[in-house]
């Protein structure tokens, strides 16, 4: 894994996995979408979907603990601070050397570097929600929500996958 590389690639990736619009039927789609994913590829993960800081979505597969929720919580709340996939920005620190909380004074009790959650982009308007899941290897965690946003938004998964 080169840092850089898949630093310039998550950029990619929030800036082409944009939606022209998002609503709670969208959310609704993607965590199902989601889950089916998850099922295919046979690992449990924990999966929410909000939208405007409400959860619209939240599915715990079997095979996932309380402790998957947690980190799904921790997970997003950095996305929805910072408007950065928690990977991206866990990648960015490790690079610089420092956590979080030396950072920016956050606590890893409500925050965390962890991937697995990824802004939901509309248009112009920015980030607007956060999608996140929990159970499987943070770049695993990653990938599966890269896999389903650009198959909603019409993206060739090459074209923005880290590997």
């Amino acid at each position: 894994m080169n840092i850089e590389r898949d630093l310039e690639r998550m950029a990619i990736q929030e800036q082409r996995l944009c939606f022209a619009q998002f609503d709670n039927a969208a959310a609704w789609d993607l965590g199902t979408r989601l889950r089916s994913r998850a099922e295919v590829i046979g690992i449990a993960l924990a999966i929410e979907v909000r939208v405007a800081r409400e959860t619209v979505f939240f599915f715990a597969m079997p095979g996932t603990t309380p402790a998957n929720a947690d980190w799904a919580r921790r997970k997003r709340n950095t996305v929805e601070l910072l408007h950065n996939s928690s990977y991206a920005v866990g990648l960015s620190l490790e690079g610089e050397g420092m956590s979080l909380e030396q950072k920016m004074g956050l606590p890893a009790r409500d925050f965390a570097v962890h991937g697995g959650a990824f802004p939901i982009r509309v248009g112009t308007m920015g980030c607007v929600g956060v999608v996140t899941v929990s159970g499987a290897p943070q770049r695993q965690d990653h990938a599966v929500v890269v896999a389903v946003l650009a198959e909603m938004c019409g993206v060739p998964p090459a074209d923005v996958a880290l590997d």
